[in-house]
């Protein structure tokens, strides 16, 4: 995976999953199509980023009559009636920044609740694991996000349908999830822009955002339903680049297609494009909100917008049980970010895998969830779990029932649980039903066990059997065995060949009839199975530290030269910001009495003597001193884990304050500012070995 692309997270129905757990507190996860009987809300109201003003009247039908509700501290509740009879509406506990309020209503009616506040202001000095922990509802003229799970609307029940109509000054525009009803542009500097949208399918949560946005539109005709209606909402800068907005209308249309055509029709009549003034990279229902910054990068439109675009099926066409594992995430890299990377050559979506392997490697085994335990991306390990480790099982399951099964599983999975809940189990069943087979056992030690297999190809014989060649195989993997289909290459003198064997035990001696001698066999050279690599396919990745448990850090200069106290406070939020657990600190004396990974940093003249008064190997030639930064790894039985951080001056640190975390994946970079001109992963052999003959 790129590594800019670490930083778009990945989508945004995490936050209203942790929202229904905090305000649902009636049972019953709502499922099915939409009707009368679900819960609903109209909302009608004005924001003005420029003051952070919110004011809102929300007409309510709620899942209960005893109504409790949450809302964020910087809101009140100014009325509530049914009828215009008043309610009493009573104060409840608090939880963080979100405050709940009950009220009880009559049999009938609807509850009308009027309330607003001022907005916190929007914090654009957040970075991805700021947007990844929580978001408040904030607003500024910049662009204001009011997300599913920050309390700044009531929240009715599990599912429910909604209409919102909005009004922001002139200068703004802003819009939710949903079929856009009404639009009314601003007539004069000092008119309004309004807009009205209807979600008239089941949600379990609104996103609000606006912003100082261009609108563009292409309308699609489309044969079995009403013209789709494509958008990009961006700022004057992002619009102006030529070509950008109709490249992202045009990939919309193609991506859509695409995916109709491999799982049923798009569920939706619209899908927008919007840009966010934080490195966000959420996934609603009609619409994705990301990263202006990233935006304008030409890759994103080929991987990250196709993943985006794939959520409208998986996880808001086909709702996630989250307390039963999130299998949408997954899915849904396989069938975007891993098949752009298979229709790009088998090597690109192998490098692929290699990247999901080496991270999961770098992993801690203490920190490694089993995918039904996975909810959401919050930090690395979930992510090396919930994205590379879900996406895998996909290419397993695929490579083990067979092309066709699997896409009339997706297919059949989709015609069955459209806007319903679905789990891991109906996902089991809808393959179960089109490969005619159980795969119970697939599932079960994918789903509930962490890590994954460690496995060996320790010998291998051949013997002449007449006109045919037998190959004895010995295997083994860790212990408690996986039941495996496991990829080997046979290369003979002039060509190569897969062959896949079945593994079930802890070792296992198996063989082969072959038509000729090959020279050596590889073990799944491949990496389509998901499992721990072997010392000589692990080369350094900077996510060994990102994930560690108890980083070490060192500044080689903090003692001396211009600006000490300077470098020194940005090298601590340097190593702040690239560990996600807290680092010590230590000194270049002290590298070698501990094993546990260390980030050294410094300018380079300090590297260079902190490297050679520790006797570890010095800059690597091939970085030389380029760029104003180089980044790089180094690993072996001799002395810790070492990552250095070698810079020319104070600014070129503080530079990588932003980027270097995103570069989980990569073993060294050379960094011109903030933009990494050079970066790369050190080289690694795999596992093969060579046939012996005779008996």
């Amino acid at each position: 995976m790129s590594a800019v692309l670490t930083c778009v997270l990945r989508p945004g129905v995490w936050l209203r999953a942790m929202w229904l757990a905090l305000v649902v507190l009636h049972s019953g996860v709502a499922s099915a199509a939409a009707d009368d009987r679900l819960p609903s809300i109209a909302l009608k109201l004005s924001l003005d980023p420029d003051t952070r003003a919110f004011d809102a009247v929300a007409e309510i039908r709620p899942q209960s009559a005893d109504f409790i509700f949450a809302l964020h501290q910087s809101l009140s509740v100014t009325s509530a009636s049914v009828d215009g009879r008043p309610l009493r509406v009573e104060p409840g506990g608090r939880r963080g920044e979100i405050r709940s309020w009950r009220i009880v209503l009559p049999a009938n009616g609807t509850l009308q609740l009027h309330y607003g506040g001022t907005l916190p202001a929007l914090d654009a000095r957040l970075d991805h694991r700021d947007v990844l922990q929580r978001l408040l509802p904030a607003a500024s003229t910049a662009g204001s996000f009011l997300p599913a799970g920050s309390g700044w609307y009531p929240h009715p029940g599990a599912m429910f349908t909604y209409r919102v109509e909005l009004t922001v000054p002139a200068t703004q525009r802003a819009l939710v999830a949903g079929r856009l009803i009404a639009e009314t542009q601003p007539q004069a500097d000092d008119a309004t822009y309004r807009a009205s949208f209807e979600f008239p399918h089941p949600a379990d949560g609104i996103d609000l955002m606006a912003g100082p946005w261009q609108i563009r539109e292409l309308q699609v005709p489309r044969t079995d339903a009403g013209p789709l209606r494509l958008r990009t909402y961006f700022p004057a800068d992002l619009d102006a680049v030529e070509g950008l907005p109709a490249a992202y209308l045009d990939d919309t249309r193609r991506y859509i297609e695409r995916y109709s055509e491999a799982i049923g029709p798009y569920p939706f009549d619209s899908f927008s494009v919007v840009a966010s003034p934080l490195p966000t990279g959420f996934g609603m229902p009609t619409l994705t909100y990301i990263g202006a910054q990233v935006l304008k990068l030409p890759f994103i439109r080929a991987t990250s917008l196709g993943h985006e675009v794939l959520h409208n099926w998986w996880g808001n066409g086909v709702f996630v049980d989250y307390q039963r594992g999130n299998w949408s995430e997954g899915l849904t890299t396989f069938m975007a970010d891993h098949a752009h990377k298979e229709e790009e050559s088998a090597a690109a979506a192998s490098a692929m895998r290699m990247g999901w392997l080496r991270d999961f490697a770098a992993t801690p085994t203490a920190d490694q969830p089993t995918l039904t335990s996975f909810r959401s991306r919050t930090h690395g390990a979930a992510a090396v779990v919930g994205y590379g480790k879900s996406a895998m099982l996909f290419l397993m399951l695929r490579d083990l029932i067979g092309e066709e099964a699997f896409k009339r599983g997706i297919q059949l999975f989709w015609t069955q649980h459209r806007f319903r809940v679905a789990d891991w189990d109906a996902l089991r069943s809808s393959f179960e039903t089109t490969s005619g087979r159980s795969l119970a056992t697939f599932f079960e030690q994918w789903l509930t066990r962490p890590g994954g297999p460690a496995l060996t190809l320790d010998k291998a014989s051949a013997t002449q059997h007449g006109s045919s060649v037998r190959l004895t195989l010995e295997l083994s993997q860790s212990f408690p065995a996986y039941v495996l289909e496991v990829p080997l290459s046979l290369s003979y003198a002039d060509h190569h060949e897969t062959r896949r064997v079945s593994l079930d035990q802890r070792r296992q001696r198996l063989m082969l009839e072959l038509p000729a001698l090959p020279q050596r066999v590889a073990l799944d050279p491949e990496l389509r199975l998901w499992r721990v690599l072997s010392a000589n396919q692990l080369p350094p990745i900077l996510r060994q530290w990102i994930s560690a448990r108890s980083p070490r850090l060192i500044i080689a200069d903090d003692q001396a030269g211009p600006d000490a106290s300077g470098f020194t406070a940005s090298a601590q939020a340097l190593a702040d910001a690239v560990f996600e657990n807290p680092a010590r600190r230590t000194s270049i004396a002290n590298l070698k009495t501990d094993t546990t990974p260390v980030l050294l940093i410094g300018r380079h003249a300090a590297v260079d003597a902190s490297l050679a008064t520790a006797g570890l190997p010095p800059r690597p030639d091939q970085l030389g001193v380029r760029g104003s930064a180089q980044v790089w790894t180094t690993a072996d039985q001799a002395h810790a884990p070492l990552a250095v951080v070698s810079v020319a001056d104070t600014d070129a640190l503080r530079a990588l304050l932003r980027p270097l975390p995103h570069y989980g994946a990569r073993s060294w970079l050379v960094f011109d500012g903030r933009r990494a001109i050079e970066q790369g992963v050190w080289s690694a052999s795999g596992m093969e070995i060579p046939v012996r003959t005779g008996n």
